[in-house]
């Protein structure tokens, strides 16, 4: 029977492209989304992959989500925290709001999913947790400040937990991309978008499949000397 992965925010960019990429490896994937159900469906049908509508910043429906994905699909053994947004916007002109729904969404769900499947993984002695950071948890962003402190913070809950599952054989590592060829990149004005090129010694954007290799190679089952790390995937924009 193969391993169950749940991907949060897996039907777009990233998120879609690692869950193609472990179904193709011969897992059974569980891709979750929050609310574009056009672009779920759409997914589902294209890679026959099963998807599952849950708010990752709200514990009691990650709770839900992960015991119907397990009574569909069996316990799950790799876990992609994945799900992000964006609100940006410098601190004086920022509401709590956008504040607090970055850290909700980006952080928070790393905490509520990894509680919800962490019992599993340490009973059966076996798992693997990939959390996505990014190169702005690294070394800050203008104009990010609840992005980055989430995306921080996740470097650093890999750390903790690593140190937690290492003797029951549960490694948890982060990815910290780079600039990846997504919706949210593309949307960057064409100006800052050639600056932000320019800044990058291979002279690209990233591609989600780019990030979806780092994925494979930290959830594989002979990966189990590998925890506490975090991958940089940036192209050599940031070197930490």
């Amino acid at each position: 029977m193969s391993r169950v992965a749940l991907v949060t925010g897996g039907t777009r960019g990233i998120g879609a492209a690692i869950s193609t990429a472990l179904k193709e490896a011969g897992y059974s994937v569980a891709a979750n989304y929050g609310g574009n159900d056009d672009a779920a469906a759409a997914f589902q049908e294209d890679t026959g992959i099963r998807t599952y509508k849950f708010d990752v910043s709200n514990y009691e429906a990650c709770e839900a989500g992960v015991r119907q994905i397990e009574e569909d699909l069996g316990p799950i053994d790799i876990l992609v925290n994945n799900a992000g947004i964006t609100r940006d916007s410098t601190l004086h002109k920022m509401s709590h709001d956008s504040w607090q729904q970055v850290i909700d969404t980006n952080l928070g769900s790393c905490f509520n999913l990894c509680h919800c499947v962490i019992g599993g993984m340490r009973s059966r002695e076996f798992g693997r947790i990939v959390n996505i950071g990014s190169i702005n948890g690294q070394a800050g962003q203008y104009g990010q400040v609840n992005y980055a402190a989430a995306k921080s913070g996740i470097h650093g809950f890999t750390k903790a937990l690593a140190q937690e599952g290492a003797s029951k054989h549960v490694t948890v590592n982060a990815i910290a991309p780079g600039y990846v060829d997504t919706d949210m990149v593309r949307a960057v004005p064409p100006p800052v978008l050639e600056k932000i090129i320019a800044r990058i010694p291979v002279g690209r954007l990233g591609h989600a499949e780019d990030i979806a290799r780092g994925v494979l190679f930290l959830v594989a089952d002979d990966a189990d000397f590998i925890t506490g790390s975090t991958l940089s995937i940036n192209g050599g924009q940031h070197m930490y």
